[in-house]
């Protein structure tokens, strides 16, 4: 047990060091990246007004029926086309890219690939 308690302090912390640094605005909101062993979650975020823009994720429906297991790289890059062409919809062309307490490598390079190349800039 302690030894999980302390994972999740370290996985806290480096996720906090990277948000420090991050603020998302009306202007430019915040493209925040969560993964599990089996999802990856995507939401864009305007943090001055404590709402969420558009989000996406390998649980939902449409997306889910489409991709079967929702852990692996084709996964992340079709929730990375999905939240940015959600995020246009909403009127979002501009993020700062919050990667969370993960590593910029595997899934989420490719979601962020993928959302790079439907449209958004970051």
């Amino acid at each position: 047990m302690d030894h999980a308690r302390t994972i999740l302090r370290q996985r806290i912390r480096r996720r906090n060091r990277v948000r420090r640094s991050l603020r998302g605005t009306a202007e430019r909101p915040r493209l925040a990246v969560f993964r599990t062993h089996k999802h990856i979650y995507a939401q864009v975020i305007d943090d001055m007004a404590g709402r969420t823009l558009a989000s996406a994720s390998s649980m939902d429906k449409q997306i889910r029926d489409s991709i079967g297991f929702g852990g692996n790289k084709q996964a992340a890059e079709a929730i990375g086309r999905a939240v940015a062409e959600r995020a246009q919809a909403a009127g979002v062309t501009k993020v700062c890219f919050d990667r969370g307490a993960f590593r910029y490598h595997g899934r989420v390079a490719a979601l962020a690939d993928a959302a790079r190349a439907a449209g958004l800039e970051f």
